[in-house]
């Protein structure tokens, strides 16, 4: 490898502007291309952002990324949702490499770390969550959390909606919207999708025009009573839609479909993946409606990077781990229950709740300027460090521009930011560590590739 620039960090999470982004070649650079081109030889199946910008990292610290060529990057991305707390944070990275040269793996028997990590889930997850199983990714996660659903409901039929996103083994594929001919043109028998309220682009309003979440919560209502078998053990949805572009739900659908549940005798399972362990500010984003779910799988950043996630449980089922042969491989090993405590700490001792809150402010108040400014951009959301622009060639009819939305990233990307594609809606996570000048650096290069893409379409 490559690293031919010592990293311009000032502190854990601060960039010297003066020197990041720093691009020194062409991108992709050459030595990237080299190794991509060698890479790919043998590597296949890339996802949608390596093909639009197949750049090769070698380091990353804090919040920036170094690729092969000596370029550096602010990252808007956290791999892909990830290293929530910047790249490599030294106590994290510490925690892991202790344990790599101590004990690696004892299959599911108790261990010191496994015990300290739940132990400190009990005391910061909210309601009487309390039962954990620990897994490697989560995909294996989302589906220990279903079986998890069945055994403690008796029951089999599962609810999602339109444009979730759980994973890609064949339960989980079955309540998203991710299509592949691997897994045929069936969903999995007794998986079932609704619409859920998107504030931009609602389905039912009420007489003022504004967003009808009862309407919603009546559709699933006739659904469950006329689309399916009566058989039905609860609902598993996202809370912020990733995948999906970032989409937030009304502030009262949660509380609603809570209620809902609670009424008609079902269990709420929400897939927290992507949204948990600061990224959106809270523990939990169910936090910030005040929903406590019966079931949390929880990811990606749990361990900053290290692969760990987990399955958590209210009090009353947690013994429905018991009937679902709930144990895994790799799940749980000394590694990640170090990386899961490690970053629960960091968060913890330096305020990085609150300090997520405080960038999804400046972000939103930033982004509101793009809206204003630029006639092909939508909508703008952000809570905590998850935030998106929707991109669309008619404000008044809200067609999405993906053309646009590739062009976009592609020039951010040249410019030095790191980050997500989706389409016609641009994805951005960045660490919550980030201080807010970096944090509008970066918002200033979307807002400059916008204005160009617009201009060169003809907008």
């Amino acid at each position: 490898m490559t690293t031919t620039t010592e990293f311009s960090t000032l502190s854990w999470g601060q960039v010297d502007l003066n020197k990041v982004p720093e691009i020194n070649t062409p991108l992709p650079g050459p030595k990237s291309v080299a190794y991509h081109d060698r890479c790919t030889e043998y590597f296949k199946g890339l996802s949608g952002q390596v093909k639009l910008f197949p750049v090769t990292f070698t380091k990353g610290e804090g919040c920036v990324l170094q690729d092969a060529d000596g370029n550096q990057y602010i990252d808007f991305s956290s791999g892909i949702y990830v290293t929530t707390l910047g790249h490599c944070h030294p106590k994290i990275s510490e925690a892991i490499a202790q344990h790599a040269k101590t004990l690696m793996n004892a299959h599911d028997f108790t261990t010191p770390i496994k015990t300290a990590l739940c132990e400190k889930l009990a005391e910061v997850l909210p309601g009487d969550l309390n039962g954990f199983q620990f897994y490697d990714s989560g995909t294996t996660a989302v589906e220990a959390g279903l079986r998890v659903l069945r055994a403690a409901s008796n029951k089999n039929e599962i609810i999602s909606c339109f444009y979730d996103y759980h994973g890609k083994s064949y339960g989980s594929v079955s309540l998203g919207h991710i299509r592949s001919s691997v897994y045929g043109s069936v969903r999995a028998p007794g998986m079932h999708m609704v619409p859920r309220p998107d504030v931009y682009r609602p389905i039912w309003v009420d007489e003022n025009g504004t967003i009808d979440t009862d309407a919603y919560i009546r559709f699933y209502d006739e659904y469950i009573n006329k689309g399916t078998v009566h058989d039905v053990a609860g609902f598993c949805l996202e809370p912020i839609q990733g995948w999906g572009g970032t989409v937030m739900p009304p502030d009262d659908f949660f509380p609603k479909l809570r209620q809902y549940c609670d009424d008609k005798g079902l269990l709420l399972m929400i897939d927290e993946v992507l949204a948990s362990w600061g990224r959106t500010g809270k523990w939990l984003c169910m936090e910030h409606w005040d929903v406590t779910p019966d079931i949390v799988t929880i990811g990606k950043g749990f361990g900053n990077g290290f692969p760990v996630t987990c399955v958590a449980v209210s009090e009353k089922y947690k013994e429905s781990f018991e009937a679902i042969s709930a144990s895994s491989s790799y799940g749980g090993n000394p590694m990640a229950c170090a990386a899961a405590l490690a970053s629960t700490e960091v968060i913890e001792e330096e305020n990085l709740l609150e300090h997520a809150m405080h960038l999804g402010d400046i972000a939103n108040k930033r982004m509101e300027r793009m809206l204003n400014e630029h006639n092909i951009v939508g909508d703008v959301r952000a809570k905590g460090c998850l935030m998106g622009i929707e991109l669309v060639k008619d404000k008044s009819t809200k067609e999405p521009f993906n053309e646009a939305g590739a062009m976009v990233y592609k020039k951010a990307f040249a410019k030095g930011l790191a980050w997500i594609p989706a389409g016609h809606i641009l994805r951005m996570s960045p660490p919550i560590v980030m201080d807010d000048d970096t944090l509008l650096k970066g918002l200033d290069i979307i807002d400059e590739a916008i204005g160009e893409t617009a201009q060169e379409l003809g907008y």
